[in-house]
Formats: structure tokens, sequence, C-alpha cells
């Protein structure tokens, strides 16, 4: 018996019996007296696992009022959406502390997530190398920013910002109301009402040239509110303000394998073609990041009665042809 399936077996037995007692515990799973110490204190200091003993039952059990809770303790029985989640967020800690600003904050909770992923240091490292979540094309949001950013939006505070608008190559100055951060394709952006536009915006957190907190007190919107107004569209370009239109896309029969089993919004609709092909119908209020996903299938999408974004995506094509020409 391994020590997960050890760590399994406490569990059960504890939350079968109540009251357990040492030597109980030592003849169930078969362990040195030594071992059996290790595995209980490990559960408890590591794991938080809330297991005490009881002197006059003379025996180990769940604290009081956490038998009614389930004890479930990692290891091997992880889930896919729990180990994804576990390692995304170690990842995404870990890449926000470039230049050491944020290590006292993120450091124990990135010691927390490494007890659930292994036993020490090593075995979490393992682990990592074993199941690897890839994270392409990441951009990078200074520490500094995201400190400030991520107190301006608990603290209700207003922010200065400096920001460079790729659009136009040009830098602008804003003051804004901190939302909501958002983490998109591994690049984090801050939802924010901008008080020089007097509307709902979203900016990049890796654009932002300075950052001053201000002691004003930050408007708030509701999040029913941001999601209607940044969340409907396409991505990360909602388009505040602009109408919604929806885009029918036509997959081929052989890319229609993958896209299948895609989400491209929470909103979609589909739908089987007769000759195998795939149809896709999905919101965009601006065509940006739509027209990006749709290149990136090659000929294995058409666009259908959008006349403007068939027209746009053909001239990107048309301008990409002539760089191989």
């Amino acid at each position: 018996m391994d020590r997960t399936e050890r760590f399994y077996k406490i569990e059960l037995l504890l939350r079968g019996r109540g009251c357990v007692s040492f030597d109980t515990l030592l003849a169930e799973l078969g362990v040195s007296r030594a071992t059996l110490k290790r595995d209980l204190q490990y559960l408890r200091d590591r794991l938080a696992a809330p297991i005490v003993y009881d002197r006059f039952d003379n025996g180990y059990r769940f604290e009081a009022g956490a038998e009614r809770q389930r004890q479930e303790l990692p290891g091997v029985w992880f889930s896919e959406q729990e180990i994804h989640a576990l390692l995304t967020m170690h990842q995404l800690l870990a890449g926000l502390d470039d230049d050491g600003v944020l290590s006292r904050h993120l450091q124990p909770l990135l010691d927390k997530l490494q007890g659930m992923l292994g036993a020490d240091e090593l075995e979490a490292r393992e682990l990592m190398r074993r199941v690897k979540v890839i994270a392409p094309a990441r951009r990078r949001a200074p520490s500094r920013h995201f400190e400030l950013l991520g107190s301006a939006l608990v603290q209700r505070r207003r922010v200065w910002l400096r920001y460079f608008k790729r659009s136009d190559r040009r830098e602008s100055v804003r003051e804004v109301s901190p939302q909501r951060l958002v983490n998109h394709r591994n690049t984090w952006y801050l939802d924010a009402w901008c008080h020089a536009s007097e509307g709902l915006r979203r900016f990049a957190l890796d654009a932002v040239v300075e950052a001053k907190a201000l002691e004003t007190r930050a408007r708030q919107v509701a999040v029913k509110d941001l999601e209607a107004e940044l969340d409907a569209g396409y991505g990360i370009y909602g388009g505040p303000g602009a109408k919604l239109k929806w885009a029918t896309l036509r997959f081929s029969a052989e890319a229609a394998q993958w896209v299948a089993h895609e989400e491209w919004h929470a909103q979609q609709r589909a739908r089987w073609l007769d000759d195998g092909r795939y149809e896709l119908q999905v919101p965009y209020s601006d065509s940006t990041e739509l027209i990006m996903d749709i290149l990136r299938h090659g000929d294995s999408v058409q666009v259908v009665g959008d006349k403007a974004l068939v027209a746009s995506i053909g001239e990107r094509l048309r301008n990409a042809a002539r760089l191989y020409a």
C-alpha cells in the first residue's frame, strides 16, 4: 500500500468509525509506528486535515463538526478539472512574480498549492513535469501593476493610469475605477469604468506604462452589468456599446472532429450538416479576435451570410498570400 492509498484508508477509517486507536490504524495499514506517525503529521500539517487525538477515547478522529464534511484528501484521484485548476493557478501565480514584489504575498499560497500537489518540493516538481499546462504567447504583466490594481479593486479605490494604446500606438492618461481582473488566453486584463469616456473599458495589464492608486472612492458597477456590456461579444474584444452580430462558420468534415468539442462562446449555437460538415454560430461585436481564430483554420472553414466579415477575412487572406507569392 503506497502513501496515497494509506491517506485514503485513514480518511475512510476515521469517517466510518469516528474514533480509531493508533494500534488499530497500524493493523489496518500494515506499516511501522514511525511511518504512521509521519502520515498523521503530514495530513495535519501539509493537507490541513482536521485530525485530532482524543485522550478520553484513546484514538484519533476528525475534529468536532469536521466529520460532517467530506474530508477528501488530495492525491491520485484528482479530477481533470481539479488538476488543471491547481496547476494553472500555480503557474499564474508563479508567472506574476517576475521582480519579487509579490513574493511576500504569493509564497504562502504557492506553498499551499505545492502541499496539495505532493509531499515535498521535489515531488511537486515531478508532478508538474508529468502533467504539463502549456501557456503559449503569454504576455507577462509587471507584478507591481498587478499588485496595485488588485489592491485598488479590493479597496474600491480609483487608479490613475498611463496606458499605451496599441491601435494608434499612442499613450493616454486615464482615471479609472477597477471592476474586475480577467485572465484571457494567458494574458491579464483590467475591466474598469473609465471616467474620461464615461463607460466601461478593458485594459491589457502588459500595456500599462504607469499606475498610481488614488484616495478617491471608485464607482461600482454591478457584475451583471459588466457581463452584459463586456462578455456578450466574442473573446476579449467585447466592444462596449457595440451592436451584437452573429457569425456563421461552416467547418469541413475533417476539421469538425476537433471543432465540435470546442467552446468558442458560452452562447454559441451549433449543428451537424448532412454532408458531415459542422456549422457553428457565435455572437460578436468586434471581429478582431474572431477573425484571428477563423484564420487559424485556413481552408477548413467558411464564413457564410456576413458580407462584412467575409470581406475582411478575404482581404487578410489575399494580403497574406502576397507575402508568399
